[in-house]
Formats: structure tokens, C-alpha cells, sequence
């Protein structure tokens, strides 16, 4: 057997110790929940979003039980150490800016073990010629390297972080509050329908003063970047291709989209508008993985009462068909859970498709939610190796790990072009000839996930349809070969990667779906498009968390504002429901 086959069976039969253990453990899922108990607020699924909502909820002195399918919380921010021995994969997401500052901070969730490994330089792209590119948030170092392309460029480079930043402080406002849903209720007092229009009145003043704040000059920029594709946006700022190449990834990552997308403007600033420590733009690793994230959320959440149960599958939410209201949710082994508000941190396809009964919701909106874009491009491939790589780029090479190892190791995107042409090979139903990969390597700074000497590296693969139109995912040798693809590539870059990986974990699109819950491999909960952002997400007129199901809240990434690691979801919907609980709507 050669080692490549070797090393692809280590971790196939890892992942299947893994899932059946969890399988073993479900039969006790009804035993840890206490018997007869009518909850104030159940949670489905405990991701990241689904522990901020029940942490919010529990610390206003309610009872809350958070549902969990899988043995272990965290979703797609979960750290696993059992797929290749030694190593403690970030199976999912990998690095994080995005929370919330205010989730931090209300949570505590540095006291409850939360720490952040801030990365700099930030960037690096290596190209085949012998030249890198290096950035971070030194702006000394931006300007030496993106001189060695462009002096030009390197004068316009903090110009376009300076419009960006602004733009990120108009989104703040957005992020963090609810939409402001309007929908007639005929069950609502006068009263409260004029409170609702004074409330939606006042989220549209401080939007303005925002706006107003920007400037008449910046909003026209401002919905340019929403508009535009991102190879607009980046070619009138910049004339080198790597530089731009390398920027252009923000803005199709986690997307079935290219650069000549309209509205891949925006997915590139969802990628800058977080920060770390203050600092705008910076991402950081986490140490222990991402796993450490959804910890210190649940940590939180416990000790604010909150009861989280893991290996409980929901079957069904419960609604009262004579009332429209819900009831609580059934588990698969037949657990009712009961209770009358329901938070759901599930795809909206999943709650609404598969766990709601259909008879119950308006078939407008039922269609709405069917036909949404739910496509995806990512596979995620975890690797074990026992050496760094050592990029022939670079002249001074230093084994514990340099600048080049420290942040997101740009593969095989020195021009947008190339970016370009792997979307179009997935669009076709190909998995790309050369796919777009973002390689981290955590364990440079984090030694707590790998042994002594070896490290654990992190590929986030573009472009792989989660159809393809040949041969299928579920065959090893399909997977192999594009594992084996992915390799090679590092290796014109990298030489002798591939015989440096000892274990290797793939999770492809259908995989996503599979064992996350993420409808089509989809890791945003659906498309991030113009179409399904804001009042449109994730359905037209059902936008501020509330279903059209009485008491049933959407709190996950499938809600406003979207996707990635931010705790938004789930901190906002919590705001919905308490209201509705003062007005005595649920």
C-alpha cells in the first residue's frame, strides 16, 4: 500500500471511530434531560449562535435547553482531536475576527478560557516566479511589499483600508441590530403596531445619521463596493496582479462565486469588518482551535443556567395546528421537549423544510425558502504533517516557522484570472484543475494542537460543486485523487509537502451537509448575495428572526446579518424575543 493510500485510510477510519461513537452515546440523550420539565426557551442545535442566544436568554433568569445533534457543541466551530492521533483539528471554521466585541465583553469570555492568538504578518502569497507577498497590519512591511509589485500600488494601499474601515462603522450599526421588519399582524394591538412603526422609524434615523456621517462622496463608494464585483472594485485601486489576486479571495471565499460576480464587493468586506484586540481587519487563531470558542460561549451559558444537551437529535418542532403556535420539539428517540419559544440555530432550509410541518407555514414563503441559494464551493481539508513547509521563495528558511508561516498562506492565486477559471470549472460541475486554497498553519503559534516538531495545517479549498458532473464524492478514489490535486499544487510552492502529511481529514460539500447540518455544504447557512442579505434574509418579509410560526425564531447564520464565526444571529434574535415576551406576543 503507498503511503498516500495509507495515510487516506488513517483518516477515513478515524472519522468513522468518530461517528460511531457519537452513534453509541445517542441512546442517552432523553436521560439527561429532567423528565416532565416545561423549558421557557429550547434551543436547536448548539453552534456558536445557538450558545450566544441561550446564554443571553438564560442570563434574563429563564430556563433554557440547548439541543445538540452531534456528541460534542460548537457546529462549525468545533475543535476535534481523534482523526489523526497527536493532532487537534478546527474541523470547520478556522480562524476568527468576526465576533461580536460586545458578545466578548458580556460574556466574559476570556475568564471562561477564551484566547486569541493574533497573527502578523497576515498574508502571504507566494509566487512561482521567486517573489512573495507579504501582508499584515504593519503598515512599514505593506509598503515594502507591495512596493517590490507596484509603488503606485503601495501608495494606494492604505487609502483603500481607510474607505473600507469606514464602511465596516455604517455596518456595525447594521450588524448589530434586528432589521426593521414591518408586517401587518392582525393579532396586534394599534398600539403595538404604532410602537413597531416608531421602533422601525428609529432604526432608519440612525441609519441616516450614520450615512450622513459617511458623506455623500463615501456612500456612492459605499454602494459601489455592494453592487460591484470584486474585480471592479480592485482594478480601479490596483494594478498588480498578485496584490490584487491575493485581496480577491476575501471576497469569494465560502462562496460559489468568482471575481466578476456582481455583489462579490460585499462578501470582501464581510471579510475586513471584524477585529481583534481593537484592531480592525485582523484575524486571529484561537488557541486549542475553534473548538475553545464554542467552549467558552458554553461555559458561559452553563453558568447562567442554561442546560445543554448533546446527542439529541430534533425530529420535529411541534406546532399547534388550531393555534399556530409551537410547542416545544420532538427528539428522534421519541423525547417531547416542551415549550412555547423555539430558537432554531439550524439552516433555514433544514428548520423550515425538514423539521417544521409544512401544513403549518404559508406556501409563499415555504417556496421562498426552498429555492434559495444554498450552493457551495468549499471543501475543507485538515492535514497532520511532520515538518513545516519550506517555501522555495523564500531565501532565509527557518524550521520553527518564519513570517510566511504565521498567516493565511495564499495557493495557487497570483492572478485574478486564475481565480477566475477554477469558478468556472465549478460552475461547469468540475472541481478545479487548479483550485484556490487558503492555507493556514496554526501551530507555528498555537503548540497546543500537534506534537513537538510537527504541525497542523488547515486548507479552505476553492472551487469543488457539491455535484460534480463526473464520478461522485462518496468515491475514495474521486476524494483521493483531489486530496492528492490539492498536495501537488503546495508542492510547486512548497517542494516536498506531500511527502510531509502523515494523516489527512477531507470534508467536501455533501460531507458539510452530512455531518454539520449545512444544507448544500453551504458553511454561511446560504448564499451571501445581495438578494439574501438584510431584509432579504432569509426570506422576503421574514427578516427580523420571527417565523411564521408563533414563538419559532431563526438565531443562525441563515438570519441577518449572515455567516462566519460573529455571534450576531443569535445576540440579535434574543433581542426579538425578549421584546416579544414584554409585549406578550409569544
Amino acid at each position: 500500500m503507498s503511503p498516500a493510500a495509507r495515510r487516506f485510510l488513517l483518516a477515513g477510519a478515524a472519522r468513522r471511530r468518530c461517528l460511531s461513537t457519537d452513534a453509541e452515546a445517542s441512546a442517552s440523550a432523553s436521560s439527561q434531560l429532567p423528565r416532565g420539565k416545561r423549558w421557557d426557551a429550547v434551543v436547536i442545535g448548539g453552534g456558536h449562535n445557538g450558545l450566544v442566544a441561550a446564554a443571553y436568554l438564560a442570563r434574563t433568569g429563564r430556563s433554557v435547553a440547548v439541543l445538540e445533534r452531534r456528541g460534542i457543541v460548537g457546529g462549525a466551530a468545533v475543535s476535534e482531536s481523534d482523526l489523526v492521533p497527536g493532532f487537534r483539528f478546527s474541523r470547520c471554521s478556522y480562524l476568527l475576527s468576526l465576533l461580536r466585541p460586545a458578545i466578548l465583553r458580556d460574556l466574559e469570555l476570556e475568564r471562561h478560557g477564551l484566547k486569541l492568538l493574533p497573527r502578523s504578518p497576515s498574508s502571504f502569497t507566494p509566487c512561482l516566479d521567486g517573489r512573495y507577498l507579504l501582508l499584515g497590519p504593519d503598515a512599514d512591511l505593506n509598503h515594502s511589499e507591495i512596493s517590490k509589485f507596484s509603488k503606485k500600488d503601495a501608495l494606494a494601499y492604505p487609502r483603500y483600508e481607510e474607505q473600507l474601515e469606514k464602511f465596516c462603522k455604517l455596518m456595525d450599526f447594521v450588524i448589530d441590530s434586528a432589521p426593521p421588519e414591518i408586517r401587518q399582524e392582525f393579532h396586534a394591538s394599534m398600539v403595538d403596531r404604532m410602537k413597531d412603526r416608531v421602533d422601525k422609524s428609529a432604526f432608519w434615523g440612525s441609519l441616516l445619521r450614520h450615512a450622513i456621517q459617511q458623506g455623500q462622496k463615501n456612500m456612492v463608494e459605499f454602494f459601489d463596493l455592494l453592487v460591484s464585483p470584486a474585480s471592479k472594485i480592485l482594478n480601479y485601486w490596483f494594478e498588480s496582479e498578485v496584490l490584487k489576486a491575493t485581496l480577491a479571495t476575501d471576497a469569494v471565499i465560502g462562496a460559489m462565486a468568482g471575481v466578476n460576480t456582481p455583489g462579490s464587493g460585499y462578501v470582501l468586506l464581510h471579510h475586513v469588518m471584524g477585529e481583534t484586540g481593537g484592531q480592525r481587519g485582523v484575524w486571529a487563531y484561537v488557541q486549542g482551535g475553534m473548538g475553545s470558542v464554542s467552549s467558552a460561549i458554553s461555559k458561559a451559558a452553563l453558568e447562567a443556567g442554561v442546560q445543554i444537551v448533546t446527542n439529541a437529535e430534533v425530529s420535529q418542532v411541534m406546532v399547534n395546528e388550531t393555534t399556530g403556535k409551537v410547542e416545544g420539539v420532538a427528539l428522534a428517540d421519541g423525547t417531547e421537549v416542551h415549550s412555547t419559544i423555539v430558537l432554531s440555530n439550524a439552516t433555514p432550509y433544514k428548520t423550515f423544510v425538514d423539521l417544521v410541518p409544512a401544513n403549518v407555514l404559508p406556501e409563499d414563503f415555504l417556496c421562498a425558502i426552498k429555492t434559495a441559494d444554498y450552493s457551495s464551493a468549499t471543501t475543507k481539508i485538515n492535514v497532520a504533517i511532520d515538518r513545516l513547509p519550506q517555501f522555495h521563495c523564500c531565501k532565509d528558511i527557518n524550521p520553527e516557522g518564519g513570517p510566511e508561516h504565521m498567516g493565511t498562506i495564499h495557493i495557487g492565486s497570483e492572478s485574478m484570472e486564475e481565480i477566475d477559471l477554477a469558478y468556472r470549472e465549478a460552475a461547469g460541475g468540475v472541481s478545479s484543475k487548479r483550485p484556490v486554497i487558503e492555507m493556514t498553519i496554526p501551530s507555528v503559534l498555537d503548540k497546543t494542537i500537534s506534537p513537538p516538531g510537527q504541525h497542523v495545517i488547515n486548507l479552505f479549498v476553492q472551487y469543488t460543486p457539491y455535484k460534480l458532473s463526473e464520478g461522485s464524492w462518496q468515491d475514495s478514489n474521486v476524494r483521493k485523487s483531489f486530496a492528492e490535486r490539492c498536495f501537488s499544487l503546495i508542492d510547486e510552492y512548497a517542494p516536498g509537502f506531500s511527502s510531509s502529511v502523515v494523516g489527512y481529514d477531507m470534508l467536501t460539500p455533501p460531507d458539510l451537509e452530512r455531518e454539520f447540518g449545512l444544507t448544500g455544504g453551504n458553511i454561511f447557512h446560504g448564499a451571501m448575495g445581495l438578494d439574501s442579505l438584510f431584509l432579504m434574509r432569509p426570506a422576503k418579509g421574514w427578516s427580523d428572526y420571527r417565523t411564521p410560526v408563533k414563538g419559532l425564531y431563526l438565531c443562525g447564520s441563515g438570519a441577518h446579518p449572515g455567516g462566519g464565526v460573529m455571534g450576531a444571529p443569535g445576540r440579535n434574535a434574543v433581542s426579538v424575543v425578549l421584546e416579544d415576551l414584554r409585549q406578550n406576543r409569544c
